[in-house]
Formats: C-alpha cells, sequence, structure tokens
C-alpha cells in the first residue's frame, strides 16, 4: 500500500508537470497536439507514440525546444539531485568533501547542502603528467578530517582511490553510481543518468527508491517514462532513459514510497 497519499500527490505533481509543459514548452506543445497522449489525454481519442514519451537522444538533439517560452537554461545538469539523493543512499557527515569523479560531469553539483563542499574530478586527468587540483583537494580532506565521499562509476572511483596515498586510500566512502538499467544488490549506489542528473539510491531497506519529491517515473510501451518534477528548464517530462527500460514502479513494503523493479 501507498503510505499517506504519496501516490496521489505524486500523481498530481506529474500532471501539473504536463499542463505546464504543454502550455509553455514549444516541443511538447507541438508534439503532445499531433499525437496526443495515454496519461492524462491531451487530445481525446489519440494516443501518439508509448504514450508521448521521447528518447533522451532525442532530448538532447532538441533541448533547445525544451525551454519554456519565458526562457531559461538551455543545456541539463548531469549533477542535479545528488544533493537530495545522498542522504537516501548514505547520509554523509558535516563537512564531508562530496568529489564527483566521471567525465561525463564538467561542473560541481549546485544543490549540496551547507554543510557539505563538492568537487569533480575527470578519471583520465590522473594519468597525465599534471596532478589535478581536485585531488590535492581530496588529499587535504582526508589528512584534515577524513571526511571524503566519491561518487561515480566503479572504476573512475577506483583510478581515484589508486592515485591517493596508501595512508588514505581507505578511509574514502564509496558511493557508485548505477545507469536505470544497471541496477544491482548495492548494498550502497546512486541511480544516475546523463541527461536526467540523480534520480534516486538504495534505502536503508536495500531496494532502489526514486527521489520521489522530484522524480516521477511511469510504464510506457518503450519503457520506463521519467519526468523532473522541480526542473523549470530545460523541462524534462516523460524521457525514455538507457534506450528503453524495462521495468516497474512499485510502493516499497517498508517505507511505502517509489521503488524501482528492474
Amino acid at each position: 500500500m501507498w503510505t499517506s497519499g504519496v501516490n496521489a500527490l505524486w500523481r498530481a505533481a506529474y500532471r501539473r508537470a504536463v499542463r505546464s509543459a504543454f502550455a509553455t514548452v514549444p516541443l511538447y506543445r507541438e508534439r503532445w497536439a499531433l499525437g496526443g497522449r495515454t496519461d492524462p489525454v491531451v487530445v481525446p481519442g489519440r494516443t501518439g507514440t508509448h504514450g508521448g514519451a521521447i528518447t533522451a537522444e532525442e532530448a538532447v538533439r532538441k533541448v533547445v525546444d525544451l525551454v519554456p517560452l519565458a526562457g531559461g537554461a538551455a543545456s541539463p545538469d548531469p549533477a542535479r539531485g545528488l544533493g537530495h539523493v545522498l542522504p537516501l543512499a548514505r547520509p554523509p557527515r558535516p563537512g564531508t568533501l562530496v568529489v564527483v569523479v566521471d567525465p561525463a560531469i564538467p561542473r560541481p553539483p549546485t544543490d549540496l547542502p551547507n554543510t557539505l563542499r563538492g568537487c569533480v574530478l575527470d578519471p583520465a586527468s590522473l594519468t597525465g603528467g599534471t596532478r589535478p587540483a581536485a585531488l590535492d583537494e581530496v588529499v587535504t580532506a582526508l589528512r584534515r578530517n577524513g571526511n571524503v565521499t566519491a561518487v561515480g562509476p566503479d572504476e573512475a572511483i577506483a583510478a581515484l582511490v589508486a592515485a591517493l596515498p596508501e595512508d588514505l586510500a581507505h578511509r574514502v566512502d564509496r558511493l557508485p553510481h548505477r545507469a536505470l538499467d544497471r541496477l544491482d544488490g548495492g548494498p550502497f549506489g546512486l541511480i544516475h543518468d546523463p541527461v536526467l542528473g540523480y534520480l534516486g539510491g538504495i534505502g536503508h531497506c536495500g531496494r532502489w527508491h526514486l527521489d520521489w519529491p522530484r522524480v516521477y517515473a511511469r510504464r510506457t510501451t518503450g519503457g520506463l517514462a521519467l519526468t523532473l518534477l522541480r526542473q523549470s528548464s530545460p523541462r524534462l517530462v516523460d524521457i525514455l532513459v538507457a534506450g528503453g527500460v524495462r521495468g516497474e514502479v512499485a510502493p516499497c513494503p517498508r517505507h511505502g514510497t517509489p521503488v524501482v523493479l528492474t
């Protein structure tokens, strides 16, 4: 059972996002008016393709048309949401340096709590001739208080740890992120997409929880379609990620909030 009307609140937020996108975003205005929607219906009797969902590749290709008529950012933020999903997966201690080790994420996360600091590190820079400044920042943080959480693909985190002095390497908290079609048994991890950003993580119950106040997911004939509920621009509504992920969205039997089953 969904707890305390979570499903109703989640669904209402999604419907508001759809109505707003149809009213203000060029791509959705044109696409949905021509093809219609299955849920909610925009043009009665017409269903469109995959219920109106679009692929992440198309969203990137047409990102300029995902900016609302009133204006806004015209590029996705692959670090979006990290500050919200960290407490879900592995709450960091105050003063922690969160280092994102991923070549696809060029800028530090902007939504970390004030008690945390963030930086990014391209793992390719660890093998070059010049020592990256971010590596010095990690070493300094480890020597000062030992609070460093490394986020990124497993191989990228391993490259960072291998570049650290031996007496410090074991002190790094590792928090790998996974694509929606690569979820495993954990015990720690975050859900990440290079277009939508961070979408959720493994809770204490061992299930992959969505960041449901900010991310909506529904099944379509093309796979799971995800919507960013609070991002104003570019508007990402009903995006099919990873080429179409077959899965289910169900209530967590312990927490009553949405989890992904793939």
